[in-house]
């Protein structure tokens, strides 16, 4: 994937991981029907858009209001990797993340996602 396509990609997919359940199905249009997605909590990952679906309306309804941002987006043959910073709104302050995702685009959508990241601070 080109650096410019990767950035597009990023300025449409990021934002719509706000905005809680009602964000889902916005956010499950950048997704392929069979796709695979992994993160620190399902560690074996999810396999298909239904599970995916399940999965981030409990997801987005827990944390409505955090933000992303890219930091660095570095193309691959396949897609991209993203280097991103999330902030989460906790009690009267934000806790702020940094993490990856390794990201693969079949025609124009996500087919797999794997996001990495320390979730040791969301658990405190």
């Amino acid at each position: 994937m080109e650096l410019n396509d990767a950035e597009m990609f990023c300025s449409k997919w990021l934002p719509s991981w706000t905005g809680g359940v009602e964000a889902v199905e916005h956010l499950l249009s950048f997704y392929s029907e069979d796709t695979f997605y992994l993160d620190p909590v399902m560690k074996d990952g999810i396999h298909g858009k239904e599970r995916l679906s399940q999965y981030f309306n409990k997801l987005l309804a827990k944390n409505p209001d955090w933000k992303w941002h890219a930091v660095e987006l570095i193309p691959t043959l396949k897609g991209f990797t993203l280097k991103w910073q999330a902030t989460f709104p906790k009690n009267d302050s934000e806790l702020i993340l940094f993490g990856l995702d390794i990201v693969e685009i079949e025609n124009n959508l996500i087919s797999r996602n794997e996001v990495y990241f320390d979730r040791t601070h969301l658990l405190t």
